[in-house]
C-alpha cells in the first residue's frame, strides 16, 4: 500500500515520481551503443552525453506523464502497491507533475535538435517520433499503453531506437551488433515493465487500465517474462555465431545469476512488495548485462 501521506515530503514524493530503478532502461542502451561505437574505431563524445540526456529525459518525462495520466484517469487507487505517486500523494500538485512531464520532454527535444543539428537532421524524424509516443504512452484520447501495447513501446523505443540511435549519433552508421544489443537491452527493459505491470495486475484490472497483463492473465504474463527474458541473453550468443561481435561479448551471460532472482519472485510471489523488490533486481539485470556487454564489446 502507498505510504501514508503524513510520512511523505515533497523531496520523498519527487524522488519517487522519478522512479529511479526503471533508470537503467535509458542508460544501459546508451552505454551499450558507446562501446559498439569504439568497437568501430571512433567515438564522438559530445553526441555521445547528448544521446543520454536525450534518453534520460524521455525517461523522466515517460515516468512524469504516466503518473499524472494514471491519476487523471482515476487508475491510482489506496489499494495500489508500489512507488508514491507524485500527482496522487496530496503532496505534490498534480499541475506540477504534469509541467515536470512536459519540462523533460522540453529538454530532450531541444537536446535532440542539438545533436541532430550535428549529426544528421534526419534524426530529427526519429526524435519526434520518440517524443510523440513517450507522451501518448498514457496521455491522449486513446493511450496505447492502456492498450497492452506498452511493451511493445519499450522494446522500441528502450531497446532498438536508444541502442542504434546512440551508435548513430556517435559513428554515422548502424551495424548488425548495434541491432542485436537493442534486442537485448529492449528485452530487458520490456521485462521491467512486465513485472510493473504483473505487480498491478489486480488494481489495473479493478479501475480499467487494460495493460497487457491485464489481457492475459497473471500465467501467461509469468510465461512472457520468462520467454522475453531469455530472448534477451540468446541475443549475444546469435551475435557470437553470426561474428556480428567479438566471441567476448558472451561475457553478458554472466548476467544470468542476476536475472534468477527477479524471475523467482515473479513465478513464486502474488503480493506486490515481492514483484517490487523484483521489479529492481530487473532492472540491475539490465544494468550489469551493458556493463558486461560493454566489456566484452571493448576487450582488444
Amino acid at each position: 500500500m502507498v505510504t501514508a501521506v503524513a510520512t511523505l515530503t515533497p523531496g520523498r514524493v519527487w524522488w519517487s515520481a522519478v522512479r529511479p530503478a526503471t533508470l537503467a532502461a535509458s542508460v544501459s542502451p546508451v552505454l551499450a551503443g558507446t562501446a559498439i561505437a569504439v568497437h568501430e574505431g571512433g567515438v564522438r563524445w559530445g553526441a555521445g552525453i547528448g544521446a543520454l540526456v536525450v534518453a534520460l529525459a524521455i525517461q523522466l518525462g515517460v515516468n512524469f506523464s504516466n503518473d499524472y495520466s494514471d491519476f487523471k484517469r482515476g487508475a491510482d487507487t489506496p489499494q495500489r502497491i508500489g512507488p508514491v505517486r507524485a500527482a496522487a500523494s496530496g503532496v505534490v500538485a498534480p499541475d506540477h507533475v504534469r509541467w515536470a512531464a512536459i519540462g523533460a520532454f522540453a529538454v530532450a527535444g531541444l537536446v535532440g535538435l542539438v545533436v541532430s543539428a550535428l549529426t544528421d537532421w534526419r534524426l530529427l524524424i526519429a526524435g519526434a517520433a520518440c517524443l510523440l509516443a513517450a507522451w501518448l504512452y498514457t496521455g491522449g484520447p486513446r493511450p496505447y499503453g492502456y492498450l497492452g501495447l506498452g511493451e511493445v513501446f519499450v522494446f522500441v523505443f528502450f531497446g532498438l531506437v536508444a541502442t542504434c540511435g546512440t551508435v548513430y549519433v556517435e559513428v554515422l552508421h548502424v551495424t548488425a551488433l548495434a541491432v542485436l544489443a537493442g534486442c537485448a537491452l529492449g528485452f530487458l527493459a520490456s521485462a521491467i515493465l512486465v513485472l510493473n505491470n504483473l505487480r498491478d495486475i489486480d488494481t489495473d484490472a479493478a479501475v480499467g487500465k487494460r495493460t497487457l497483463a491485464t489481457r492475459i492473465g497473471r500465467t501467461q504474463t509469468r510465461r512472457l517474462l520468462l520467454a522475453i527474458t531469455a530472448a534477451a541473453f540468446a541475443m549475444p550468443v546469435a551475435a557470437a555465431i553470426s561474428q556480428a561481435g567479438p566471441p567476448t561479448v558472451l561475457f553478458s551471460l554472466l548476467a544470468i545469476p542476476v536475472a534468477f532472482p527477479p524471475l523467482a519472485f515473479a513465478f513464486t510471489s502474488t503480493g506486490g512488495p515481492a514483484l517490487v523488490i523484483a521489479l529492481k533486481r530487473m532492472a540491475m539485470t539490465e544494468m550489469v548485462f551493458s556493463l558486461l556487454f560493454a566489456m566484452g564489446v571493448l576487450v582488444r
